[in-house]
């Protein structure tokens, strides 16, 4: 099924008939596919929503710079369009960021952040060498393209877009979230390090925090069985 978002056309995707409502927000450059399989193993009965970020999976590239209230904003109108009342929203990396915005606002009655995005992170001395060696470039007048992978193989647009996200902290909107709140982490995360799990711990008043050993920034699939175990429960109970 399609949205249409700002000339955008918005991909996404609703499994089961059920009255519990799930949606489910994958992480940068994932996709629809990155939470679908996961349904098989829930219970009861349950209606599942995946959206297909911009411009990821089979949706489009949006026309113009999107931020984090266009993603928070979409995918508010994809929910109330399917009649999602009263959902769960489930969040990994970026996802969490809209799932975390959504949640301030009581959209959901419960949220589960896994490995989020969105709060301020701690700069290292070698990231401030960074950034005053990509400034002396500049003026320097080099050519050589500055910041991550990532950043430099996006379009134009995708590169504001990327900009407007990786520049909004959510800090503020954690402190308004008063839904119970499940919060999945991999200790070994290195993009989203443990340190900012505990901060959504200290910011979200009604939440509890479970880390995994040993695992990375995918620590959902990576202890995939007590994942779905934990999310059984927490959403049916």
């Amino acid at each position: 099924m399609n949205y249409i978002y700002k000339n955008c056309k918005v991909n996404y995707e609703i499994i089961g008939d059920g009255d519990t409502y799930l949606v489910f927000l994958h992480g940068w450059g994932g996709s629809i596919d990155s939470f679908k399989f996961i349904t098989k193993h829930l219970k009861g009965n349950l209606k599942a929503l995946f959206i297909d970020f911009p411009p990821f999976g089979n949706s489009d590239e949006p026309q113009i710079p999107f931020t984090m209230l266009d993603y928070a904003n979409l995918t508010l109108d994809i929910i109330k369009q399917n009649g999602f009342k009263n959902c769960v929203l489930i969040g990994h990396s970026f996802g969490g960021r809209v799932a975390t915005i959504l949640a301030s606002s009581s959209v959901c009655k419960k949220l589960v952040l896994v490995d989020s995005a969105g709060l301020k992170p701690k700069r290292s001395l070698k990231y401030h060498i960074k950034v005053l060696h990509n400034k002396i470039c500049k003026k320097l007048g080099s050519k050589k393209p500055r910041g991550s992978t990532d950043y430099k193989n996006l379009s134009p647009i995708m590169k504001k877009t990327f900009v407007n996200i990786v520049t909004e902290y959510l800090e503020e909107y954690c402190k308004q979230i008063t839904v119970p709140t499940l919060i999945f982490w991999g200790e070994k995360d290195n993009q989203t390090p443990l340190y900012m799990a505990k901060k959504y711990k200290k910011l979200i008043k009604n939440s509890e925090l479970i880390t995994y050993k040993n695992s990375s920034h995918f620590a959902y699939l990576e202890n995939l069985s007590s994942f779905v175990a934990t999310l059984n429960y927490f959403v049916y109970n």
